[in-house]
């Protein structure tokens, strides 16, 4: 069984592939300081719960944050007897290498992605993943990561809103009735919701232009389906696009006898 960690700025994502589908997928904050035995009482209780056998033989990681993946390794090593592979480490093949500009460290979570998406969906692809950023990947026809897009996350753009304008409240993404608000916080979510379809279609567009070809637009992280309420503006939502990248990455290692 294959247990693939997905590592980002504000949760980590754990999914157990049992080589024909995911059993599960489980959800926590990302903290450094969270350690390897911690890991460990969390992941187990939580399978048990589902009725899952604790029997994996296999670890792959992408992470966002160097910090965490030492007690990731740890977890790995002493509970479950295996070296993970992990993603942007030269002992992690990928099945397309990045085509960027030479020195450029290409942050896992888009190379994960953009396995994924080619696997699934095929090449000439703009992958949008609304995460504590908002990125935005073009994946060329043969497969590789091209280049990208990187703006301030949706949640990480209110944030900054609240905590510099003193008399702005928090408020929660949704999508406002009317795009005129006729309170503080429907014109807070106005601007917010419009915006950020203004930004998800202009820069595709504007991909589009540069790259010269037909693409299909792949949208995944939590609130992608939100915006998609505003305009069409995704061919597909796929919620799991990243686990099944590990997945991809995982399996392109083991035939090739690095996993």
């Amino acid at each position: 069984m294959l247990l693939t960690i997905d590592c980002g700025n504000t949760n980590t994502v754990f999914s157990i592939w049992d080589g024909e589908r995911f059993l599960c997928t489980l959800r926590t904050s990302t903290e450094h300081q969270r350690t390897a035995d911690q890991y460990y009482v969390w992941l187990s209780a939580l399978l048990a719960h589902h009725r899952i056998p604790l029997d994996i033989n296999a670890v792959i990681i992408s992470s966002t944050v160097p910090r965490v993946v030492f007690n990731l390794r740890v977890l790995s090593d002493r509970y479950f007897n295996t070296r993970p592979l992990v993603v942007g480490r030269p002992e992690c093949l990928l099945p397309r290498m990045p085509r960027v500009d030479e020195g450029t460290q290409v942050g896992p979570d888009r190379l994960v992605n953009s396995a994924g998406a080619f696997d699934r969906y095929g090449g000439n692809l703009i992958v949008v993943d609304f995460g504590t950023a908002t990125t935005f990947d073009v994946v060329a026809e043969d497969g590789a990561y091209v280049g990208g897009v990187i703006a301030p996350g949706v949640n990480l753009s209110l944030q900054a809103l609240h905590e510099a304008a003193a008399a702005l409240p928090h408020v929660d993404v949704t999508k406002p009735q009317k795009v005129i608000g006729t309170n503080t916080v429907a014109c807070m979510q106005s601007g917010v919701f419009w915006g950020y379809v203004g930004l998800v279609r202009g820069i595709c567009d504007r991909i589009r232009g540069e790259y010269d070809k037909p693409m299909r637009i792949i949208s995944t992280g939590g609130l992608a389906p939100l915006f998609q309420q505003g305009d069409t503006l995704y061919d597909e939502f796929d919620e799991f696009l990243t686990i099944h990248g590990l997945r991809i990455i995982h399996d392109y290692n083991k035939a090739q006898g690095t996993a």
